[in-house]
């Protein structure tokens, strides 16, 4: 038995197709079963979170190998951003070496560092720390930012652009990413867990082919929703405060956090470009073509 979670995320439901279709038993950790959409007549529910450890007991029962997908890039009612992804996957990997889970396979992010200037890189390189320190055999996979056609940002990019002359960014949209398609850190994933042969202690580094800008990417965003429109680089300082004044008034309603759109003033690449994606088989695609752009 396999238990998932994240399995609603960009990552967790493109894998947890590939899980349904190559028949592996499943057990997804989930709030709301409903967001599992068809799959859920498919595998196993366990109802909690990441804010709630004692569900991790119930969901971990039988299970010899854990996918922890799971994240949270801005504050919750039910938890920090230090909480859900730091100390939770350290309660994760506790509670999996009590039940005798044999392997933990976590998905963290490029450039985790305890002296990263953003809470998110700095909860993941606990997450990390807790994973490396078990006694469990584990592999952990660190992309740069992933993307999917319709995702949250795409879709309150082209919001902005529906109904703007311009579209904002913060700062001066020169942080470099490696964008990489969710569904091709999903074929990753897929492949570690079929690599019965592994060491199950590796970090694998997951980039796609291009390095591009924030700025490239808004823009790359824009030509796949069809809209042309220029881009207004906010100050950060004005950014960061307006911003946090949205999400103390709107709290979880807010459309974004000022730790959700710092993510992006942190350059996120890796030297070895695609060659961890393409040892595994998986040959990432290049942003502009899978949203069929030129």
């Amino acid at each position: 038995m396999l238990l998932l979670t994240g399995a609603t995320g960009l990552v967790g439901s493109a894998l947890l197709s590939r899980l349904v279709a190559a028949g592996t038993p499943v057990r997804c950790l989930v709030r709301d079963p409903r967001r599992l959409g068809a799959d859920r007549v498919r595998v196993q529910i366990a109802l909690g979170d990441l804010a709630d450890p004692p569900s991790f007991r119930n969901a971990l029962r039988g299970v010899t190998t854990v996918v922890h997908l799971a994240a949270a890039a801005r504050d919750q009612p039910r938890g920090s951003i230090e909480e859900l992804n730091g100390i939770a996957t350290w309660r994760m990997v506790q509670a999996a070496e009590r039940a005798g889970v044999q392997r933990f396979v976590f998905l963290s992010a490029l450039g985790a560092s305890a002296h990263n200037r953003t809470r998110f890189h700095r909860a993941k390189a606990l997450a990390e720390e807790a994973v490396r320190s078990s006694s469990l055999r584990h592999d952990v996979l660190a992309p740069s930012v992933v993307y999917t056609p319709g995702d949250p940002y795409s879709t309150l990019i082209g919001r902005v652009a529906a109904v703007a002359p311009f579209v904002p960014i913060s700062g001066n949209g020169r942080a470099r990413f490696q964008p990489v398609w969710a569904d091709d850190v999903a074929d990753c994933v897929h492949a570690v867990l079929r690599d019965g042969d592994g060491d199950g202690s590796r970090r694998l580094e997951l980039a796609g082919p291009e390095t591009l800008s924030h700025a490239e990417i808004v823009r790359t965003i824009l030509r796949g929703a069809g809209r042309s429109r220029p881009l207004l680089r906010v100050p950060v300082p004005i950014s960061s405060r307006v911003l946090q004044a949205g999400e103390a008034l709107l709290r979880s309603r807010a459309l974004a956090s000022w730790d959700e759109v710092e993510l992006l003033e942190v350059s996120m690449t890796t030297p070895t470009g695609t060659r961890d994606a393409e040892a595994l088989g998986v040959r990432p695609q290049r942003m502009a073509a899978v949203l069929g752009v030129g």
